[in-house]
């Protein structure tokens, strides 16, 4: 646990770090990386707040170095919590590639096993035969949807506190892949309400046969559930497809609402980073939209 008289050294590199991140993290990871898997792989048995700060700073894709209380453990509640996001981060740094390229089906078969025991859903890559071109990549920031005709971004929000948080990203000048989520501001229901909310756009038209099935795919495909992790801090949250994109020049692989990229602490621009995204096997839709916790 970090003594108060380092408080100041602390709050001096979270002031630096957005500028230096970039470089820290190319030149740490090129000199260092396979130290650095080594003590990954040797992280349960670290304290937990040192491991913390070291997961933090050493991350491929970490953009910010949290504040000096958030590295304190509280209570035993949270301690609890932060060993379950520890074991999680530790045991997907293991896994996951340095670069960033598309997941072997064994990697995908390790993650999703991991997924599903830790957040106690049934997480697949693929469903009835069906995919997606990738399930690890970098995730840029989406606009709101029009949920009805009509509607608009002064009445979309539920509280003052949404407005202040979300207001700025705007509306999307388009309708998302499936149109309208409902027909009026009448019919919508808190499933429309959530779909908005919580959706993300992917690429579904680079999935195999996608264009030779089109009808079949789009059905298939039309607000599905899927789980969105972020791999630096183990958040993860689930979702449903709402559109489609991004468009392959972006250099981006999925889109997610404000909510989401809010939650997940990931950020779009130079911070941009990755994440993990794989289908919820729910047919009988019990899996609630929106923040998951680990079980």
């Amino acid at each position: 646990m970090p003594s108060q008289n380092k408080k100041p050294q602390f709050e001096h590199l979270k002031s630096k770090w957005t500028v230096r991140q970039k470089n820290l993290q190319e030149n740490l990871w090129s000199k260092h990386r396979s130290s650095l898997e080594e003590a990954f792989s040797n992280a349960r048995q670290l304290a937990v707040g040192s491991l913390s700060g070291f997961l933090l700073l050493t991350s491929p894709t970490a953009y910010k170095l949290p504040s000096v209380p958030s590295l304190l453990v509280a209570n035993q509640a949270s301690a609890k919590e932060l060993d379950k996001n520890i074991f999680l981060i530790t045991d997907l740094v293991k896994l996951l590639p340095f670069e960033l390229r598309s997941l072997t089906s064994k990697e995908e078969q390790t993650i999703t096993e991991i997924l599903t025991r830790s957040f106690g859903v049934k997480v697949k890559a693929e469903i009835d035969g069906k995919r997606l071109n990738r399930s690890y990549g970098l995730i840029g920031a989406e606009q709101h949807l029009a949920r009805f005709p009509g509607d608009n971004i002064s009445a979309h929000f539920d509280s003052e506190e949404e407005s202040k948080l979300y207001y700025s990203s705007g509306m999307a000048p388009g309708l998302g892949a499936w149109g309208y989520f409902t027909q009026s501001s009448m019919e919508m229901t808190e499933k429309d309400r959530l779909r908005e909310k919580y959706y993300i756009a992917v690429q579904t038209f680079l999935s195999v046969d996608f264009n030779k099935r089109f009808a079949e795919y789009r059905d298939f495909f039309k607000y599905r559930k899927m789980i969105v992790v972020n791999p630096d801090n183990g958040k993860a949250i689930i979702a449903v497809i709402g559109d489609a994109g991004p468009a392959v020049w972006t250099g981006k692989h999925l889109g997610g609402s404000p909510e989401i990229m809010h939650y997940l602490e990931r950020f779009d621009g130079s911070i941009k980073g990755a994440v993990l995204y794989f289908f919820i096997d729910d047919p009988e839709d019990k899996v609630p939209l929106g923040p998951i916790s680990m079980k």
